[in-house]
């Protein structure tokens, strides 16, 4: 079944309305009902945005790849994010052959509602909760987009930015059924440029956590990073992933020289640098490149 088949019915599954637009890459907008637990055992549920990206001239079934974004340290930030699309993410990865899902989760932009995934002040941080909320929606994603018959359920990719980054690696660690591999982009917690350049809160709350999630991944991991991170610093990340790997975890560290005034944001102003970085990555967990199909 083509892919732009299997979107329709997803969202004709969510009482929405499918266009397919004229240009070979297609960009829809799902409501995903999700439910989730805060910090404080609070059960929260309502629906998230979710932007799905795909490409007929690309083979179906089509593996999946879900897009984290990560979080402003700033209430009024987090809520005037909009609606996330990475768009020239997606657009790399579609390229690759995936179908692209990039959830706005609850306490963010266009979906809105309930900081779910606070971690508490800097001095007492709990970071563990909040990342299980944010993997709760994302398997929640995983869920609704591997149902479909245009995706193949069993060959799915995890990635994120900065909190998303850390999401790929809590989602390593529980080794969801058709998940392959996992991609961290930049990932941590508790980082503020303005206030603390390049000193995280709790640095060794997270060493712990990463530690932890090493003894049950089993999945292969990227880890990407640069030298100028503003949020963690050139150090923390390290250690982070040697503790995930003294673990049992399994993953590769890259770490790329300064760029811009904040390499926290190599993501999304320096894609050629990691793109290459990410395809190798690909390739090595056998996501060759699939052959595009003819067109008339």
């Amino acid at each position: 079944m083509r892919t732009t088949a299997f979107l329709c019915a997803a969202l004709l599954q969510l009482s929405l309305i499918c266009t397919q637009a004229h240009a070979a890459l297609h960009e829809e907008q799902l409501d995903v009902p999700v439910k989730v637990s805060d910090a404080y055992g609070k059960s929260i549920e309502q629906s998230i945005k979710l932007t799905v990206f795909w490409d007929d001239a690309n083979p179906t079934p089509a593996p999946l790849l879900v897009l984290n974004h990560g979080r402003a340290a700033e209430a009024a930030e987090r809520a005037n994010m909009g609606r996330a699309r990475y768009s020239v993410a997606s657009r790399y990865f579609v390229a690759q052959g995936f179908v692209v899902a990039v959830p706005t989760r609850i306490g963010y932009g266009v979906t809105g509602g309930e900081d779910v995934e606070d971690s508490g002040k800097c001095s007492a941080k709990r970071y563990e909760p909040a990342y299980a909320a944010g993997l709760a929606q994302t398997l929640q994603v995983l869920e609704v987009m591997r149902s479909q018959p245009g995706v193949d359920p069993s060959r799915t990719v995890v990635a994120g930015q900065s909190f998303g980054g850390t999401l790929a690696i809590t989602a390593a660690a529980q080794n969801p059924g058709g998940v392959v591999a996992t991609i961290n982009f930049a990932g941590g917690g508790g980082g503020n440029p303005k206030t603390q350049p390049q000193r995280p809160c709790a640095p060794q709350a997270l060493e712990r956590m990463f530690g932890q999630y090493g003894k049950t991944a089993r999945l292969p991991t990227l880890w990407i990073y640069t030298e100028n991170d503003q949020y963690f610093g050139p150090s923390y990340p390290q250690e982070w992933f040697k503790a995930f790997k003294d673990a049992g975890g399994k993953g590769e560290f890259t770490q790329f020289p300064p760029h811009g005034d904040d390499g926290h944001a190599l993501f999304t102003r320096f894609p050629e640098v990691w793109q290459p970085r990410v395809r190798e990555f690909l390739d090595q967990v056998g996501f060759a490149r699939a052959p595009r199909k003819a067109t008339n």
